[in-house]
C-alpha cells in the first residue's frame, strides 16, 4: 500500500460524468483501507480546450503527466470538433508519446447480467484481449495528395515491426500464462494482407516456442468474430493487431451485456511511463447531462488500474463491489436494463465497498 498520484483527465462528454464517479468510487476504497492513500490532479485537456486555443492538450502534457504514478481518462470526440482532431490530439498522443503499447481489455460477464448469446454465461465469458496499441493499422503512416482533386488519393499503410509484433506477443503469452487455461488465440489476416501481417505471423511462430506450456492457435479475423458468437467456451487469451482488437474487444463487450461495462487500460510494460485508464465506451454525446451514462466500465478500469499499480487487494475490493451491485440487481444503469442514474450507480458502488 502507499500514496499514488493520478491524473486524471475527463476529456468530452461522458468523461466528465464517469471520471467523477470513479474518482469517487475511489476515494471511498481508500476511506476504507488507511494505508491506500490516492491524490487526483485534474486536467481540463479535450475538445472545449481545442475550441478555446487550437489545442486539445498544452505542449508540455507529456513531461507533465511523466510525474504521475498512472492517468485516469474518460473520453475523446466532440461532434464539434473532427473525429481525427479530437482523437490523435489527445488520446492518441498520449498512448504514443508515453509507450503505452500494450493494450489491456477484459471481458467478463458479471453476475446477474445476460448476455445476448444464448450460450453465454459466465464459465463461457471470461475472456482476455490483447491489443498492439502502438502501430499496425492506426499508425498514423499515409496522407493525401491532389486534395480536392476528382483523383485524390487518401493513404492508412499499416506498419509491423520486428520489435513492436514481437513485444506484444511476448507481453500476451504471458498474460495467458498467467491464467488457468493457459490458452492463447492469435488473431491475423495474413490470407490477404501479404506483407505486414506476414511478418505479424512470422515473428509469433518463432516467440511462442518460447511458452511451451501455452496452447496456442491462429484464427483468421473475420473466423475470430464469428468464433465469438459461435464458439464462446473456446476463447480465453486474444491477441491482435490495433484495428483488429479493437473491433473484436467491442464486440465482445457487446456480448458481455454492454460496452457501459468495459475497462481497459493502455500499459507500458517498462513502466518507464505511466500507463492510462479508461472506459472503451466513448464520449457519448447524446446523453451527455442527462445523468445515466454506466459508470462501471470507469470504476472498473479503475481496477485495473490499481491492480497495475501493484495494489491487487484494493483492485479486487473494487472489482468486487461492482459484482455485488451487478449481482443485486436493483441499482443497474439502463444500458443494463435497470432504471439507476450515474450517481445511484456510484453510490451503489461505493455502499458495496
Amino acid at each position: 500500500m502507499g500514496t499514488y498520484r493520478i491524473a486524471a483527465i475527463p476529456g468530452d462528454g461522458i468523461g466528465k460524468e464517469v471520471i467523477a464517479a470513479g474518482c469517487r468510487a475511489l476515494e471511498q476504497l481508500a476511506n476504507q483501507k488507511s494505508d491506500l492513500k490516492i491524490e487526483f490532479e485534474t486536467f481540463p485537456w479535450g475538445s472545449d480546450m481545442y475550441l478555446e486555443t487550437g489545442e486539445m492538450m498544452p505542449a508540455d502534457a507529456l513531461e507533465t503527466l511523466r510525474g504521475f504514478d498512472a492517468i485516469y481518462f474518460g473520453s475523446a470526440g466532440d461532434p464539434r470538433v473532427p473525429d481525427h482532431v479530437s482523437l490523435w490530439k489527445l488520446r492518441l498522443a498520449i498512448c504514443q508519446g508515453l509507450d503505452q503499447y500494450a493494450n489491456i481489455r477484459p471481458t467478463k460477464l458479471l453476475p446477474g447480467l445476460a448476455s445476448p448469446l444464448k450460450t453465454g454465461t459466465p464459465a463461457t465469458i471470461d475472456w482476455f484481449i490483447v491489443r498492439e496499441n502502438s502501430e499496425g493499422e492506426y499508425s498514423g503512416a499515409g496522407g493525401r495528395v491532389h486534395q480536392a482533386l476528382s483523383n485524390e488519393v487518401g493513404l492508412d499503410v499499416s506498419v509491423i515491426t520486428r520489435e513492436g509484433a514481437e513485444r506484444i506477443q511476448r507481453f500476451a503469452l504471458e498474460i495467458a500464462r498467467s491464467r488457468p487455461r493457459k490458452k492463447l488465440t492469435f488473431v491475423t489476416k495474413s490470407n490477404a494482407q501479404r506483407h505486414a501481417m506476414v511478418l505479424w505471423d512470422e515473428v509469433f511462430e518463432v516467440v511462442s516456442t518460447d511458452y511451451p506450456d501455452v496452447q496456442t492457435d491462429r484464427v483468421l479475423v473475420d473466423a475470430m468474430a464469428a468464433r465469438f458468437v459461435t464458439d464462446p467456451e473456446s476463447i480465453d487469451t486474444v491477441v491482435a493487431t490495433n484495428l483488429h482488437a479493437d473491433v473484436l474487444s467491442d464486440l465482445a463487450a457487446a456480448l458481455s451485456g454492454s460496452l457501459g461495462l468495459a475497462p481497459t487500460g493502455n500499459i507500458n510494460p517498462e513502466r518507464n511511463a505511466p500507463s492510462m485508464f479508461e472506459p472503451i465506451h466513448g464520449s457519448a454525446f447524446d446523453i451527455m447531462g442527462h445523468g445515466s451514462a454506466n459508470p462501471l466500465g470507469a470504476i472498473w478500469s479503475a481496477s485495473l488500474m490499481l491492480d497495475h499499480l501493484g495494489e491487487t487487494d484494493a483492485a479486487s475490493a473494487l472489482f468486487d463491489a461492482i459484482e455485488r451491485v451487478t449481482g443485486e440487481g436493483s441499482q443497474l444503469p439502463r444500458d443494463l436494463g435497470g432504471q439507476a442514474g450515474t450517481d445511484e450507480v456510484t453510490q451503489a458502488v461505493c455502499d458495496a465497498i
